[in-house]
């Protein structure tokens, strides 16, 4: 292939690669934001409820004003088993997770994730498994190990549940791969906001019943809600619709291994705003993931 015929497919690459980024930044910002909305009084399933209902409006807006189609029949069943059992079934392990473990370790965990999704995404999607994928998701796992094992020596004391937070950092993770995987096939057939519309809908409604039946609990004040809009809005509605449509362009594992970006954004926020502790050694985990998002965006992209 010549020169000028590959500018093309370089291009939408590109941006591909900085909507995955900035997806990652957004999402990575949401645990910080999550843990003023719990100071503020509001529960779990509260939160959800209303950050899912006000970006699915705000989602379907924009699908609107876009014009974009809506999907139907196959296509709008699985979008809405996605968000009611898959974002909403990731969702809720994460959120949780916050209550029982430190937001970098949680966000950490949830990061697991892109090893699943390379597995997944060549039984199910046929990519191939390259040398320079292989090596990316290698070292982004050795970045994972480095930034995990000084939080599991530092974090009983303050979280004395922390296995339970664990097993739910990695049951968002599971939950999250199979999600990625799925989307990554809707993405051919159906536009990014229509499709992410349906996906928070869904969620919302699931969120919205379980608050009924326990009892909502909302923010006692401004602070809370401005946290809330900022989950929604930052770290929902401008993540998803980046992420998604960065997922057409650089399929599953490099968006996967690309996200792994998240962690490091929300331990880096967790160190400033929260005052976590953040080691060396978890710098050093850090560079490493940094090392295989460069690794993979450099890497071309297979079938």
């Amino acid at each position: 292939m010549s020169g000028a015929a590959a500018v093309p497919q370089a291009a939408p690459r590109a941006v591909g690669i900085a909507c995955i980024a900035g997806s990652a930044v957004a999402f990575g910002a949401m645990a910080i934001f999550a843990r003023f909305a719990y100071a503020d009084g509001v529960d779990t399933w509260t939160l959800l409820a209303l950050r899912f209902a006000i970006a699915a409006a705000c989602l379907a807006t924009l699908a609107r004003l876009r014009r974009e189609p809506w999907p139907r029949g196959r296509d709008l069943g699985v979008a809405a088993m996605m968000g009611g059992a898959g974002y909403a079934g990731q969702s809720a392990a994460y959120f949780s997770a916050l209550g029982f473990a430190p937001a970098g370790l949680v966000a950490l965990l949830l990061y697991l994730h892109p090893a699943l999704v390379a597995v997944l995404a060549a039984l199910f999607l046929h990519e191939r498994m390259t040398g320079a994928r292989a090596a990316a998701l290698a070292l982004a796992l050795a970045g994972l190990a480095l930034t995990v094992v000084p939080a599991l020596g530092g974090a009983p004391g303050t979280f004395p549940r922390l296995p339970v937070g664990i097993a739910l950092g990695l049951a968002a993770a599971s939950v999250y791969a199979v999600y990625i995987v799925v989307g990554a096939r809707l993405t051919v057939r159906v536009a990014p906001l229509a499709l992410a519309s349906v996906i928070t809908a869904s969620a919302a409604v699931v969120f919205a019943a379980i608050a009924v039946v326990v009892g909502p609990a909302a923010p006692r004040s401004p602070a809370g809600w401005l946290a809330i809009a900022a989950i929604a809005l930052v770290s929902t509605v401008l993540a998803i619709a980046l992420f998604f449509a960065g997922l057409a362009r650089v399929g599953a594992t490099q968006a996967a291994t690309l996200s792994t970006l998240e962690p490091v954004v929300t331990i880096a926020l967790a160190a400033l705003v929260l005052d976590e502790r953040i080691a060396a050694i978890q710098l050093a985990g850090g560079a490493l993931i940094l090392a295989a998002v460069l690794l993979l965006a450099r890497a071309p992209r297979t079938g």
